[in-house]
């Protein structure tokens, strides 16, 4: 098997720069000494540079045509190739319970998905790296206040601290996507527990930036009542944006106290 074909239901978009992938590769080391789990790896463009990294290294692809063409090209990786969808994988089983870093030239169309699949296991992955579609690694990386600021950065900023490494440029894919991709390097940042109910921090970001551009309040009448003296608060005449991980923290500790306080 010479090649394979791209697939646009797969968001494939195989990179062809090898000095780009050697770079990506080198991306890894953010984290050494551990395991790396590649996601999509195609026809290994990145997997040949992570290779040599000297460390245990497995792929997961959910192409059937890749597959083959993986296990024939590199034959030392054979027993390590999943052939999975890594939404539907039990990442506490990939290396036996032990804490790897995730990297690859991720699918476009399920980008977000893969890293809302990592928070899921986050105390595995230490350390994620990788190529992902401009917009989503600005989004991740974006700050309060900005228009790229949302869920996404919020949820992934909460665990990890992240760093927009640097651009690539269309012409270097094949077939080239219609958007710019970008790298990007997330590592844990240490904390153990956000301090407070997370699954009700997640319910509230998720809920006011159903209507980011509006004040919080609007979308806090979705959890809190229409008469609940906390809405009359300060804070939520800001929008959804404005406001850093520590004030999501802060708030859904005074929602959690005024929603017992009802109960």
């Amino acid at each position: 098997m010479n090649s394979v074909k791209p697939k646009k239901f797969l968001g494939q978009h195989f990179l062809t720069d090898l000095q780009i992938a050697s770079k990506i590769a080198d991306t890894v080391d953010a984290c050494p000494s551990i395991p790396v789990l590649e996601v999509g790896p195609g026809m290994g463009v990145l997997t040949q540079f992570l290779m040599k990294k000297d460390r245990k290294l497995k792929v997961v692809e959910i192409d059937r045509e890749s597959v083959p063409y993986l296990q024939e090209h590199f034959p030392t990786l054979k027993d390590d190739i999943i052939e999975a969808d890594f939404l539907q994988l039990d990442l506490k089983n990939v290396f036996d319970g032990k804490p790897f870093v995730l990297t690859g030239n991720y699918p476009y169309n399920i980008s977000s998905q893969i890293f809302f699949h990592m928070l899921e296991h986050k105390d595995l992955v230490p350390c994620c790296t990788g190529m992902i579609q401009k917009e989503v690694a600005e989004r991740i990386a974006a700050k309060p206040g900005s228009k790229a600021y949302g869920v996404l950065s919020i949820l992934i900023q909460a665990w990890y601290d992240v760093e927009y490494l640097f651009t690539v440029h269309e012409h270097v894919f094949n077939p080239p996507p219609k958007v710019k991709s970008a790298v990007i390097c997330m590592k844990r940042n240490g904390a153990a527990s956000l301090g407070c109910n997370e699954q009700l921090f997640r319910k509230i970001v998720k809920t006011v930036f159903t209507m980011r551009r509006k004040m919080m309040r609007n979308g806090m009448k979705q959890i809190l009542p229409k008469d609940c003296p906390l809405l009359e608060n300060e804070i939520f005449n800001r929008r959804p944006e404005q406001l850093s991980v520590a004030e999501y923290v802060e708030l859904t500790n005074r929602v959690e106290r005024e929603l017992g306080v009802r109960s």
